[in-house]
């Protein structure tokens, strides 16, 4: 089984790409699906006793827990210690489903895929990206969000000049739709041949 591991900064176009690599088929896992679920789930009570006063209605309120945050400059280490063992055992049930199911080729939709160090954990390294400019535009435009929470964001993620020398495929995402879909449809017809990690471990 191929692992794709689509990765991308904010705002660079793969939610789009999941979307439309899911309509041709491929089974798509998304880290941050995975953590809406445990906000609403499993991550509930061990949050709230780490940040006291995010739970509201039962679930993870993500704009408290921002703020938290953005207030405490080792907070952000005390919530992936709860989160990411979490995500890791979804994202592993997720792998052995499909294993079962014998299916070729999955998406593992990462944004902080290089920054962590998950190479090792797909085959191919799928890049999303855009100019800077068309970034800001996206991400300025979208609910509740601040140039201090942009910065906070932009701060956990790498340089995309780094993340262009890691990947295995790049894709802008910056013109029509049309263009994207043409782009990502090349990218799965190069995949025919494309090697699996032998030393990879799901």
């Amino acid at each position: 089984m191929l692992i794709i591991g689509l990765t991308g900064s904010i705002a660079m176009g793969k939610s789009s790409a999941c979307q439309y690599l899911e309509g041709k088929g491929l089974p798509i896992w998304s880290a941050d699906k995975a953590v809406h679920e445990l906000y609403r789930g499993k991550a509930v009570a061990l949050v709230e006793q780490e940040f006291p006063g995010v739970v509201l209605d039962g679930k993870v309120d993500r704009q408290h827990l921002m703020s938290c945050l953005m207030d405490d400059i080792l907070a952000l280490e005390r919530l992936e210690a709860i989160v990411h063992p979490l995500v890791e055992e979804d994202r592993q049930e997720f792998l052995k489903r499909q294993l079962d199911e014998q299916c070729d080729r999955v998406v593992l939709d990462i944004p902080l895929l290089l920054e962590k160090g998950f190479e090792h954990k797909v085959d191919v390294i799928l890049l999303m990206t855009a100019p800077e400019e068309i970034q800001r535009q996206r991400v300025m435009a979208r609910p509740g969000m601040s140039e201090d929470k942009f910065a906070m964001i932009r701060a956990q993620q790498m340089d995309e000049e780094q993340k262009r020398a890691k990947a295995d495929f790049i894709i802008d995402s910056s013109g029509s739709h049309e263009r994207t879909h043409a782009e990502l449809d090349s990218f799965l017809e190069s995949l025919h041949d494309w090697p699996q990690k032998a030393a990879r471990a799901i």
